[in-house]
């Protein structure tokens, strides 16, 4: 595949590298962080005009402050974003590696450095989970209601996950389905789409002649219309938190059908072997019907932003 998008050759020797190069994991991922966070600020913006949320305490800008003292003023959550991302970013990252570790222990006691400083290896729920909880902490030291904060924030994640999926199947990370039958391709579905042998892939894995399904392009595609569907509806009438709920559901299921088709780890729980996502995907399912059933058809007041 394509790991390396572009190399610029360096002056002089850096760190012991000789040239720059950026990786299409990085670049997607980078483009899935800046795609989420303008569509939250957005968000954010809009349900504070609306007074679903409350301001936020910021520094002035400089200049406006007294002597001795710092100058505060309330804006939007909004301007909360960019730290947002950036424990997204740290504990997004931490998270991915840390879960992906302890779903391959052997390989890790075999090799602790090369795992843990591979460029593949990252658990998307693990991601989730450590990001998901470090922003929780944060939004609520800020006074800020977390729930509405989630219902602008959770829907742009299914997005950047999506685009992150491209990066994914750009470098060959691992992240791909199992072989694929030729025999059983549709006449109207290209080559491209039912089998990829993933070439140079950056874990240096062969693949199988006929390929294997490209289950991240599949996951991009259900990511963006899954998306669409929540952009249109997120001017609901509806209690807060029954947008978070939705996206929970939409995960949960995404993540249930691809796992049919697609490589993972598998454990036991009560007697029955399943995938690690295909458990964690039926808890999501299950919250979010859960949250949908407590926050349909209870409207709320208009006004207030406690």
């Amino acid at each position: 595949m394509y790991p390396r998008i572009l190399e610029i050759p360096l002056p002089f020797e850096i760190l012991g590298a000789e040239s720059l190069t950026i990786y299409s994991f990085g670049a997607m991922m980078a483009t899935a962080f800046l795609a989420a966070a303008w569509l939250s600020r957005r968000e954010l913006d809009r349900l504070y005009q609306a007074g679903h949320l409350s301001s936020v305490v910021m520094p002035a800008k400089k200049g406006q402050a007294k002597r001795g003292r710092k100058a505060t003023v309330n804006a939007s959550p909004a301007h909360l974003i960019g730290t947002v991302v950036v424990i997204a970013v740290v504990g997004g990252l931490a998270g991915a590696k840390v879960f992906h570790i302890l779903e391959h222990m052997d390989e890790f006691r075999r090799d602790p450095a090369g795992m843990i400083f591979s460029k593949g290896g990252l658990t998307f729920y693990g991601g989730l989970l450590v990001a998901g909880v470090s922003i929780a902490v944060y939004v609520h030291r800020k006074g800020i209601r977390l729930i509405t904060f989630c219902d602008a924030l959770i829907p742009n994640v299914l997005l950047a996950y999506g685009i992150g999926r491209i990066g994914c199947h750009l470098a060959g990370d691992g992240d791909w389905g199992i072989a694929s039958n030729p025999e059983a391709r549709p006449s109207f579905v290209p080559t491209w789409l039912w089998g990829e042998t993933y070439p140079n892939n950056i874990v240096g894995v062969t693949l199988p002649e006929t390929g294997v399904y490209p289950t991240s392009l599949y996951e991009f595609g259900m990511a963006l219309v899954l998306f669409g569907t929540l952009y249109a509806v997120r001017r609901h009438p509806f209690r807060r938190g029954w947008l978070f709920s939705l996206t929970l559901l939409f995960f949960g299921v995404e993540r249930l059908l691809i796992e049919q088709i697609r490589v993972t780890n598998r454990i036991d729980i009560f007697g029955l072997t399943v995938s690690q996502a295909m458990a964690i995907s039926s808890v999501l399912i299950l919250v979010g019907i859960v949250g949908l059933v407590r926050t349909t058809r209870r409207r709320e007041k208009p006004a207030s932003a406690t």
